[in-house]
């Protein structure tokens, strides 16, 4: 089960609750793609598939 913080347009924002190895993040996916946010940086830890502008 990934608990969905927020939808906004065709972006999912979620987590996953067994995430407790890595530093606080957020996942985001349209479609196909996927990023992860690093929270307590505020920068992009990874990206698979999308365009640089969506990832600002």
């Amino acid at each position: 089960m990934t608990p969905t913080v927020l939808r906004l347009g065709p972006y999912r924002f979620f987590f996953y609750s067994g995430d407790r190895v890595e530093p606080p993040h957020i996942h985001v996916e349209r479609e196909k793609f996927k990023a992860k946010y690093w929270l307590d940086q505020d920068r992009l830890r990874s990206s698979g598939g999308f365009r640089a502008h969506e990832t600002r």
